[in-house]
């Protein structure tokens, strides 16, 4: 299974490559406010389908353009063809494919790829995390006020602003540093792989997170919503990092964010 989200990925980013920088305005649809598609992301998408179904045709799949598809089954593909639409469609070259595979409820496999670096991130439950081949993990570093940290704005829920401000305030504060990619799978792979000391996130969808949350338990570190719940896949918050970073970053973002709130009506 391993191998087929590989393949699948591979192929999803020559389909990103190959268009990159070359999809006119007039291609991109708005799906929502401050939400864009274009005809990139559905063929990404519709080469990744193609290449699970043809070895696992029983399995299910819910993809971010398609959503739901094939019978009910414990097994269930987690795709985003094209994680970072607004930069790809502005020509920011930050984005990458994801994949995951989660059996009875539980994320076991994870793959990110970003095509114009050949970087290829990938995990199994209980078989560590790795960057094309090499092991990878969280850093070590063990306080806030030594790390780099990475996070997305809620651009698709924006009235959480000024609770968001007031976190990003005091982290920033704190760190050395915050990045914002615009791509949560590359944010949530960084972190893996120790270039970033932690990170956190407002709204994400489940093919947003999946593949990193594998990527991140795998690579030594934590993962979960902002209140150490195991739900952020599918609850819309997310926090990940070594295991000292992740704690102190918890607590500043709880001062701001006492207690679960929905993000989407």
């Amino acid at each position: 299974m391993l191998e087929t989200a590989k393949k699948a990925a591979y192929a999803g980013g020559e389909i990103l490559k190959e268009h990159f920088g070359m999809v006119p305005q007039e291609a991109v649809r708005k799906k929502q406010q401050n939400d864009f598609l274009s005809f990139v992301d559905e063929e990404s998408e519709k080469k990744i389908v193609e290449i699970i179904r043809n070895e696992f045709p029983g399995h299910a799949v819910l993809a971010e353009e398609g959503g739901a598809s094939g019978p009910d089954n414990d097994f269930l593909w987690i795709i985003d063809p094209l994680d970072g639409t607004t930069n790809y469609i502005t020509g920011i070259p930050v984005f990458a494919v994801s994949i995951a595979l989660q059996f009875q409820n539980e994320l076991i496999l994870g793959v990110v790829y970003d095509p114009l670096r050949d970087e290829l991130f990938s995990a199994e439950k209980g078989k560590g995390a790795f960057l094309n081949g090499e092991r990878i993990q969280v850093s070590s570093k063990t306080s806030l006020n030594e790390s780099l940290m990475a996070t997305g704005f809620p651009f698709k829920a924006k009235h959480f602003l000024p609770q968001y401000l007031k976190v990003f305030h005091d982290i920033f504060e704190q760190s050395i540093g915050i990045r914002r990619m615009g791509s949560a799978a590359i944010d949530l792979a960084y972190t893996a792989a120790g270039r970033f000391d932690g990170y956190w996130e407002i709204g994400l969808s489940p093919w947003d997170a999946a593949a990193g949350t594998v990527l991140i338990r795998e690579a030594g570190g934590r993962i979960s919503d902002f209140w150490d719940g195991d739900n952020f896949v599918w609850n819309n918050y997310i926090l990940a990092g070594g295991g000292s970073i992740h704690q102190e970053t918890g607590e500043i973002i709880r001062k701001h964010f006492p207690v679960y709130q929905k993000v989407y009506e």
